[in-house]
């Protein structure tokens, strides 16, 4: 729930449509070189003289107007905002056009001297993309055409995250959702002409394995020890990078070796180390479907009229992943408060539960909203934990059977290191449970489906291009003062002025 003290109610997106006396001319204001002031107040003035003033560009503006700007300036950022030559839509237009409007008190005729004039473009190749520079404006399918080139920027990304240098990973990151989003298969570095976010090491990379079939940077990481132990000691369930780097640097290469070296491990890490095998094991559909039966039930038991919706890359399409993410809330605020205890123990109760950390909602704690820098991290109430699950229910889903009743108690205890998934009927599986109001959960949804990278770049259009700040609990508007109330992804889209995308196409 967002404190009451810093709430402010914001107006519906389409509620300045009600009293626009000239719903002819849509007019968009570029801020650029004009600041966000002076727009405000233009936008201010226009709008209550009866204009149809919008905060974003579409393809419904007819007049856009600009100050201190040329003609080809304008163009640029509007073809760069959608990613398409924009040169023949509505009028581009010096702000004496809308002064002028403004003391006649209607559109004025459109004359040479209000024209920006715009340099005839050379003729080149009409086969050249255009392509939005943010992944959040892009669609970009699950299955595409060039995994032959993004899994081997994407091995140089997480390289880059093991050597502690973020930039340069989103870097690779980002030229690879650029290639997920092209409509055909790379075949020359032509085809690459006018694309966004490929720096020059990407394109040396993506040039290499376009003449050789490989690259030798590729392939010396990929078999390099420190890249292969990294990814060894990262994969062990709560274990981060520092922690990874740390005990590289002593020697240790693997899950075995902290267990033949005596390492010290917390509570967690002796769970990753003791269902290491499994937890590596992808998890399939049919078991995500599964482990849905189980926590819809755990939850209803608790929690009547409760509402689960699956996350993650479950929710985005994939049929494989390493968890299962799951976002709870009760259409009756303050309903779901203090939930997780109650679904832990239920789970506990019946044996389905290997190992759990439940962490409190320290967002209203903190009396702390989305002013602040906006991050990747939230702070609903969560449970990270490890589940038991049999292996029959499995098999009876995959025969239309199943139900949460065909999961065993299963209550055997095991010393560390001495589960066998081959000899036994369950495997451990890896279960993210988040709990969040109801007046937050279109917010949690988006944040909570992913991808990492569109999440991230959704962050960041939100405070480069419309200076708000976006997280997973709300949108707050940093120019107006106030927080944005949406019920579903589609509204957050629209006051962000992005185009909605499907889950399925945010997989960049």
């Amino acid at each position: 729930m967002i404190p009451l003290k810093r709430r402010k109610v914001s107006l519906a997106v389409n509620q300045q449509n009600d009293s626009c006396t000239f719903p002819h001319v849509s007019i968009f204001i570029l801020e650029r070189k004009m600041g966000t002031s002076r727009r405000a107040f233009l936008t201010r003035l226009g709008r209550s003289k009866g204009f149809l003033i919008k905060e974003s560009y579409s393809s419904s503006i007819t007049h856009v107007v600009s100050e201190n700007n040329s003609g080809d300036e304008v163009q640029a950022w509007l073809d760069n905002q959608t990613g398409r030559d924009t040169s023949s839509s509505g009028h581009l237009l010096d702000i004496r056009w809308f002064t002028e409007s403004m003391e006649a008190g209607h559109p004025v005729i459109v004359q040479d001297r209000h024209i920006l004039q715009v340099s005839p473009k050379p003729n080149g190749d009409p086969t050249a993309m255009l392509m939005k520079s943010y992944a959040c404006q892009r669609r970009t399918p699950l299955k595409h055409h060039n995994s032959f080139l993004t899994e081997a920027l994407e091995i140089l990304a997480q390289n880059a995250e093991y050597n502690d240098n973020e930039g340069r990973s989103v870097a690779f990151r980002r030229a690879a959702s650029v290639l997920k989003a092209l409509p055909c298969r790379v075949r020359s570095m032509e085809d690459l002409r006018c694309l966004p976010c490929l720096g020059d090491h990407s394109q040396r990379v993506i040039k290499e394995i376009l003449e050789d079939g490989s690259s030798r940077e590729v392939e010396s990481t990929r078999q390099s020890e420190q890249y292969q132990a990294m990814k060894a000691l990262t994969g062990i369930f709560g274990v981060g990078v520092r922690t990874a780097d740390r005990w590289f640097r002593e020697g240790l290469r693997s899950p075995d070796d902290l267990i033949r070296t005596g390492q010290q491990l917390n509570r967690a890490q002796q769970a990753g180390v003791q269902y290491y095998d499994d937890l590596q094991k992808p998890i399939t559909k049919v078991e995500a479907d599964v482990i849905s039966d189980i926590v819809e039930k755990a939850v209803h038991a608790v929690l009547p009229g409760a509402e689960i919706q699956l996350m993650g890359g479950f929710r985005r399409g994939k049929e494989v992943g390493h968890d299962v993410d799951f976002l709870i809330t009760h259409p009756e605020e303050g309903k779901e408060e203090r939930l997780m205890p109650k679904i832990t123990n239920w789970l506990e109760e019946q044996g389905l539960l290997l190992y759990q950390k439940t962490t409190r909602n320290s967002y209203l704690e903190k009396m702390d909203g989305p002013a602040r820098a906006s991050s990747n991290m939230d702070r609903f109430e969560r449970c990270f934990s490890i589940f038991k699950l049999q292996k029959s229910a499995v098999s009876s889903k995959s025969n239309s059977t199943a139900s949460a009743e065909d999961v065993g108690t299963g209550r055997e205890s095991e010393r560390p290191g001495e589960h066998h998934a081959e000899a036994s009927g369950w495997r451990a599986v890896r279960v993210d449970l988040v709990v969040s109001p109801y007046c937050q959960f279109a917010f949690a949804t988006l944040g909570w489906t992913g991808s990492k990278l569109f999440e991230r770049e959704l962050r960041r259009w939100a405070g480069q291009e419309k200076h708000m700040s976006l997280s997973s609990h709300a949108l707050y508007d940093r120019k107006q003062n106030l927080y944005l109330r949406a019920k579903t992804e589609e509204e957050i889209f629209a006051y962000l002025g992005l185009e909605f995308i499907p889950p399925s196409e945010r997989n960049a």
